[in-house]
């Protein structure tokens, strides 16, 4: 009797707090509601803003954007300590700092532009076989080919998403600096300028984007480097037109802003890379974005 008692009046006061929870919590469906609705717009909002501002202002939309990326994980990596993450962003920052840095000091150094483009054309390299590396991985455990080798899924899984996740951000961030450091070489040198009049008249055997001179002819073959000719007859170094096409993502020419058919002047413009190769790596990049925010969202969370 004493037992029905005591389960009673607990039922009972488990009722009175349910209650008294509900006439608290009343009405709070409908500004869960108005708050998603508020998201909802501000995100479209946002959207719009941003798409304007990078079609009126693309340049101080990319260099603030860029700054983000750069800055914003240190943040995060010292919150969370991701000490392998924050070692890894921390020598890319200082080798890139430095490559920055020689290539805004004035006078410029003939061997600067060079230097530039390598480093940035090595990032855009382990950065590729770091995302193939990653996107394999990442097959390989959804057809659970993993438990052939008794690795768990979770493990390969997050392998194959960090790597990712690597691949997208620092080939990103290569791409950025090196666009700035070609405009920023290029204008110093004075053979081109970002509003499109030349600060300096380009000799025949020169070239515009480094300012060293030219020795091997457009008809010869060179020892370490051919001579490239462009369809307004400004020849260039092969290392530093790919560079400036390639690494620095410029489709004209350094002098006179004539558009560039890339695939004509130069058909592979990274020997080892073919043509397929490209295109997988564009059709991964949406795939890279998903998996990368996949991953941040599970280790935020």
């Amino acid at each position: 009797c004493w037992l029905r008692l005591e389960q009673s009046l607990y039922l009972t006061l488990q009722r009175f707090q349910h209650q008294k929870m509900h006439a608290k919590h009343h009405g709070h469906e409908s500004m869960h509601t108005e708050m998603i609705l508020i998201l909802i717009a501000a995100l479209i909002v946002a959207q719009i803003v941003l798409v304007q501002w990078k079609q009126r202002q693309c340049r101080s939309y990319n260099l603030v954007t860029l700054l983000q990326m750069w800055v914003v994980p240190l943040y995060f990596t010292i919150k969370l300590y991701w000490w392998r993450f924050l070692s890894v962003w921390g020598m890319f920052s200082v080798i890139t700092s430095y490559i920055i840095f020689r290539a805004t000091c004035k006078p410029l150094s003939g061997r600067t532009p060079r230097l530039v483009y390598k480093w940035f054309l090595l990032i855009y390299k382990l950065t590729y076989a770091i995302g193939i590396v990653g996107y394999l991985a990442i097959m390989f455990t959804m057809f659970r080919l993993n438990l052939f080798f008794r690795i768990k899924t979770e493990d390969s899984m997050d392998f194959g998403v960090i790597l990712l996740f690597y691949g997208l951000y620092y080939g990103v961030m290569g791409r950025g600096f090196a666009e700035i450091c070609s405009d920023y070489m290029a204008s110093t040198i004075g053979f081109y300028n970002i509003s499109g009049i030349p600060t300096r008249n380009l000799s025949s055997d020169i070239c515009a984007v480094c300012g060293q001179k030219i020795f091997v002819d457009v008809n010869e073959e060179g020892i370490i480097e051919n001579t490239y000719q462009l369809s307004c007859n400004h020849v260039f170094h092969e290392f530093c037109i790919r560079g400036w096409c390639i690494v620095g993502k410029k489709q004209t020419c350094p002098y006179c802003n004539e558009k560039v058919d890339l695939k004509r002047i130069l058909s592979n413009p990274y020997p080892f890379l073919n043509k397929c190769g490209n295109v997988h790596m564009y059709c991964m990049g949406d795939f890279w974005i998903g998996s990368a925010i996949w991953w941040l969202g599970n280790q935020l969370l």
